[in-house]
């Protein structure tokens, strides 16, 4: 082989971060919620701004659960530095190589800048998935053949089943738990929207506050990856450094929404009974709950008391 032709074979690259899965999802949600949005002129009674408003805000809530499971910004970090391109070379670009750790795989960047150094275009994004240890080994391996540029090959050499690191044993195993108690959480809002249509709404408070619990155990899985010693990724004198990315943080915040509306209905439910079983039992108007309360000074039976009074 000539010294100056080196080991580079055309590949096929991931050229998005995001899975397509992720706008299937999107696009789903956006479409459901411009239907019930264009639905809602044709609503009548006084909560009908309550009804859109509580199926719109479920809606976020599943959309969010559903779609980190198929992000690959939990954990990021990126570092510009100066490094040797390719294997059996001295040449050096000036590039950002950026990390993105999902629930399923990491991808590694190689962006250069300028993009256009040694006559080639350096804008690289490379997808090695984890969900078992024989899936990311042989994605890794297929980068050797292919001569992927040496940065990602290092970064990716980092996480491999043979690593010194570890670092593959640790994110399996919290991911793995992780994208289990995101299904979870998914399971359990969807019963809580079942229990609030039917409607028993304690029970439906119950089932969105275990909505919250799997989530907040998901994110505590997580972080825990974070507080294991682990290799340092250098750069020569650079070092790439990872924080908790987007879709963490936007767990997060559904997490403490969940929790938010669990409380404030649970609060309704013991201090303003009446005013729940008319935010769910109301499926015209407003009036329908008012006449099947009996009004102030009338004598009612025990039967009718019964039948009148709405099941929680």
């Amino acid at each position: 082989m000539d010294g100056s032709v080196f080991p580079f074979y055309p590949q096929s690259r991931t050229p998005f971060l995001f899975d397509t899965k992720i706008i299937e999802i999107i696009i789903i949600c956006l479409v459901t919620a411009s239907t019930f949005i264009i639905i809602f002129p044709g609503i009548r009674g006084k909560l009908r701004t309550f009804w859109l408003a509580r199926v719109l805000t479920s809606l976020l809530i599943g959309t969010v659960i559903l779609a980190v499971n198929f992000t690959h910004d939990w954990e990021v970090g990126s570092v510009n530095t100066k490094t040797a391109y390719k294997s059996f070379s001295n040449a050096m670009v000036n590039a950002s190589i950026g990390l993105w750790v999902g629930l399923k795989g990491v991808n590694i960047t190689l962006a250069g800048h300028p993009v256009h150094q040694l006559n080639e275009t350096i804008n690289y994004n490379e997808k090695f998935a984890w969900e078992s240890r024989i899936q990311y080994d042989k994605d890794y391996h297929q980068g050797l053949e292919r001569g992927l540029p040496n940065p990602i090959l290092y970064v990716a050499e980092k996480f491999n089943s043979d690593s010194p690191c570890r670092l593959h044993h640790q994110y399996c195993i919290s991911t793995y738990y992780s994208s289990a108690l995101m299904w979870a959480a998914f399971c359990s809002w969807i019963l809580s929207n079942v229990l609030f249509l039917i409607p028993v709404p304690l029970y439906g408070i119950c089932m969105m506050f275990a909505t919250a619990v799997c989530m907040a155990l998901s994110l505590i899985s997580f972080a825990t990856v974070r507080h294991v010693p682990s290799c340092n990724i250098h750069f020569g004198s650079s070092v790439l450094h990872t924080r908790f990315g987007l879709s963490f943080w936007l767990s997060f915040a559904t997490g403490l929404l969940c929790i938010f509306i669990s409380i404030v209905l649970l609060t309704l439910h013991i201090m303003k009974p009446n005013i729940l079983r008319r935010l769910f039992n109301c499926k015209d108007n407003e009036d329908v709950c008012t006449k099947s309360e009996p009004e102030e000074g009338s004598i009612v039976d025990d039967d009718k008391a019964v039948a009148l009074s709405p099941m929680l």
